[in-house]
């Protein structure tokens, strides 16, 4: 079963929830696809086994072939390419790698060429697995590196992925395919905010999810209110509580150190494989 974490918004808890389950299951295998700020491994002190490298394909053109007929500008739509009269200039850092300038050129003057932007890290202790992806730093699309980390969903486990912070197009492309998204949120006005067009985009995505409340005992109801109201599964509360917080800035997983919190992980599992798709 592959099960997404993700939140509406950032520092409400989701990486929290996505270890600690994962710690709490066991054998599973854990993708951190939070490529911009990848955090669990702060948590979860594996030892890196590998590197790998992730590479886009970007345009290289001949200027001894090209015309400056213009064709490639006008099939690309993210102005990747800007053709003068005596020269071409490339933005590469906007390229979306579809192809389409090298396909529809005349002259055959554009090929294609592997541009890194980021690598995937694989860590295992025991039966626990850990990829992470890592964008390199100054580009900007996490979306690529996103792809790679989940082409390495091992399918015989079960798979939690923590999701980027949002609902962007990183987090759409996180949690799509998931057989189930978590959403965690905390019981305030901002919250209840970004938990509700987290829960719109779901919906359009096809995406059965639930809800986990941490910092439960601050704010207010609305949280809850909302949740019965839409008639949205509330999976498990996460009292705000100092050690949690404790354990955390130590980098350390709380259901590993505090009594029946695994069982509670645990059991949110049961909860979502009992769950009927929405």
């Amino acid at each position: 079963m592959i099960v997404a974490v993700a939140s509406g918004k950032g520092g409400t808890g989701k990486t929290c929830v996505a270890v600690n389950l994962a710690v709490s299951l066991g054998s599973v295998q854990l993708l951190d696809c939070d490529v911009e700020e990848p955090n669990s491994n702060l948590l979860l002190h594996l030892k890196q086994k590998k590197v790998e490298f992730v590479y886009v394909k970007i345009p290289k053109i001949d200027e001894a072939k090209c015309t400056h007929c213009g064709s490639c500008v006008k099939v690309c739509q993210y102005n990747v390419i800007l053709a003068l009269k005596q020269q071409i200039l490339l933005f590469p850092e906007l390229c979306h790698s579809c192809g389409g300038c090298m396909l529809f050129c005349p002259q055959d003057a554009i090929t294609e060429e592997k541009h890194p932007i980021g690598s995937l890290n694989f860590c295992k202790a025991n039966d626990l697995e850990l990829v992470y992806g890592e964008l390199e730093i100054g580009k900007p699309m996490p979306v690529p590196i996103i792809k790679a980390a989940k082409q390495q969903i091992n399918h015989s486990k079960n798979v939690i992925i923590d999701s980027p912070p949002g609902t962007s197009c990183s987090f759409v492309e996180t949690v799509r395919g998931s057989d189930f998204c978590v959403l965690v949120t905390e019981p305030t006005p901002f919250g209840l905010h970004d938990l509700q067009i987290a829960v719109e985009v779901l919906r359009k995505i096809h995406v059965p999810f639930g809800v986990v409340v941490n910092r439960a005992g601050v704010g207010d109801r609305k949280v809850y209110d909302y949740c019965t109201k839409e008639g949205i599964p509330l999976l498990l509360e996460i009292p705000y509580d100092r050690r949690i917080a404790e354990f955390y800035s130590r980098g350390i997983p709380f259901s590993l150190e505090m009594l029946g919190w695994k069982e509670k992980f645990q059991a949110l599992f049961s909860k979502i494989e009992e769950i009927e798709p929405q």
